[in-house]
């Protein structure tokens, strides 16, 4: 928090008589002793007056949320999410109706975790409440006061919790936020499919999720996530072989893992309003069709290869040999489509009706003909071979 771009963000506040102060996940990353990425910034200057600072300083300001307080600052190319102080008027488990303050200490109070309450100063004096530090050196994920009635204002503090517990929390969990998590698990399919989309996956994210799956398994707040269908086997096994192989966490593969079964895929896509191209992997990646065996020949796999794509395969792949981590064979199927360069066919429908072919169903028909033919030959016959394979099957 020290770059040139953070500093004259500090001397444009500071010359417009604003406080200004960091908080959220800069701070947390600095206690720790990692590399700082996003930097959010609370301050008790009203929008308008943000908005005003910047435009003065001549600095690009977007009114990214500023109906709830907060402007995005763009200086020297990188983005800086400004908010005013709030404290909360209202909430009801969804939405809260918040009105703008000028004390950081009220700000801190309304603030999920002890963890999230800190925040730093621009003379490097850190500003700690609740003994946030305290919490994160011992991975304590602790709420802000009483636990149960800081779920009982937001729901998705229960999704929250598990996410950060996930990311920095250690045995033994916060009983009572465990308690709280339990208490109010009813209430998460209020929740947007939205809002549980964007922590379950950012929760997969982390290096090791499993102790916070297992939390959530044993709160029952899992069942009302994900439903009870579930395979953290499946998942334990896919954490193995990523440590195995040095591959970092892919939150849509183990969503995928978790899942094991393409009908559950669908109702559970659509309940996380999950992108098209996020619904489309993970139901490819549950596929069956065609089936992966270790018994495949090295033809049949170059046609899966080819048909599948290398994602999807990769994918498919992942999940056999996480659900029996032992069958090591599977590295070497890995370590194939890894390597394989996907050809391209040289022919296309427009090939097929400068034969005098009519568009219709018969040149899908004569393409896909020529095209297993090629696949056939190991890919190798190129544009004129393919060619004159498309003139002898129409003189036949």
């Amino acid at each position: 928090m020290t770059a040139s771009d953070t500093r004259r963000l500090i001397e444009v506040f500071k010359g417009g008589g604003a406080e200004l102060r960091f908080v959220g996940g800069c701070v947390r990353d600095s206690l720790l002793g990692l590399g700082v990425r996003d930097i959010d910034i609370a301050t008790d200057a009203l929008p308008d007056r943000i908005m005003g600072i910047l435009r003065d300083a001549g600095i690009k300001s977007v009114p990214t949320g500023i109906e709830h307080g907060t402007v995005t600052a763009v200086v020297e190319g990188r983005a800086f999410e400004i908010t005013t102080y709030r404290r909360d008027i209202k909430t009801d488990g969804r939405h809260a109706v918040v009105e703008f303050g000028t004390d950081w200490r009220e700000d801190a109070e309304r603030r999920d975790f002890t963890i999230n309450a800190m925040s730093i100063t621009p003379d490097g004096n850190l500003h700690d409440p609740f003994d946030g530090e305290g919490d994160l050196v011992a991975g304590r994920v602790r709420f802000v006061g009483d636990a149960q009635r800081r779920v009982r204002e937001d729901i998705l503090r229960i999704l929250r919790w598990f996410r950060f517990h996930a990311h920095y929390g250690k045995p033994p969990p916060d009983v009572d936020a465990l308690g709280a998590c339990r208490g109010f698990a009813f209430r998460i399919p209020d929740l947007s499919g939205e809002r549980i989309r964007y922590e379950l996956l950012r929760l997969l994210a982390a290096d090791n999720p499993l102790p916070s799956i297992e939390l959530m398994i044993e709160t029952d707040v899992f069942d009302a996530v994900l439903g009870r269908g579930r395979q953290i086997q499946c998942l334990a096994g896919l954490y193995v072989i990523e440590r195995e192989i040095e591959m970092p966490p892919d939150p849509l593969l183990r969503l995928a893992a978790l899942i094991g079964s393409p009908g559950m895929a669908v109702p559970l896509a659509e309940r996380l309003r999950l992108s098209n191209a996020e619904q489309k992997r993970l139901l490819a990646a549950l596929g069956s069709e065609p089936s992966l065996s270790l018994d495949t020949s090295e033809a049949d796999r170059a046609r899966i290869f080819y048909h599948l794509g290398i994602r999807i395969v990769e994918d498919r792949i992942l999940l056999a040999w996480a659900a029996n981590p032992l069958a090591t064979e599977w590295q070497e199927w890995l370590e194939a489509v890894q390597a394989f360069d996907m050809p391209a066919f040289p022919l296309s429908g427009r090939d097929v009706m400068a034969e005098g072919i009519s568009a219709g169903p018969a040149v899908g028909d004569t393409l896909r003909q020529i095209e297993d033919w090629w696949i056939d030959a190991r890919f190798t016959p190129d544009r004129v071979q393919c060619l004159a394979h498309l003139k002898e099957i129409l003189r036949n």
